[in-house]
């Protein structure tokens, strides 16, 4: 099964595949968190989604929880965090279990990819991103700390596209 055909659920709780939301698109996959350190990454999130969209990218995100507590909120609060804080206008998935015994099956399939140094298996903290592209291959992985603005990011997309 490729990644585009694992079944998902948005933000709104409606189920989906990724391929239906995501069309004919490369995407960056992000978990993402409402009280973390890295919360403002989402400005960047924003941004590359308002510069690449109209070239047939997303950016996705995945609210989760499990780092710390830091993604506490109800679908509707998280909702309205990322809209009303950073304008996200990029699809949301509902919250969801990026590591252990109730990992979804989305990143049982992405965190086989290794990152630039090497790396594989679990997500390592909240907004690690990995770069799909539209026929579901994972093209890239970076680590949570690598910025959305990052050269190598922006070089990976424009690749991608």
């Amino acid at each position: 099964m490729s990644i585009r055909d694992i079944p998902v659920h948005t933000l709104a709780d409606v189920p989906t595949a990724l391929a239906e939301l995501l069309g004919d698109k490369a995407a960056l996959i992000v978990n993402v968190a409402s009280r973390c350190g890295l919360t403002p990454q989402y400005a960047g999130l924003v941004q590359l989604q308002r510069t690449y969209a109209e070239r047939g990218f997303t950016v996705v995100g995945v609210p989760c929880n499990q780092f710390m507590g830091q993604e506490p909120g109800s679908a509707e609060q998280i909702q309205e965090f990322c809209s009303t804080t950073y304008g996200v206008d990029f699809p949301l998935l509902a919250k969801t279990d990026v590591n252990g015994d109730d990992r979804h099956p989305l990143y049982a399939s992405l965190t086989q990819a290794p990152d630039a140094d090497g790396e594989s298996g679990d997500v390592r903290w909240n907004f690690e991103k990995f770069l799909v592209s539209r026929e579901g291959e994972v093209l890239a992985r970076f680590r949570p700390a690598v910025e959305p603005e990052d050269p190598a990011v922006i070089a990976a997309i424009e690749k991608s596209l």
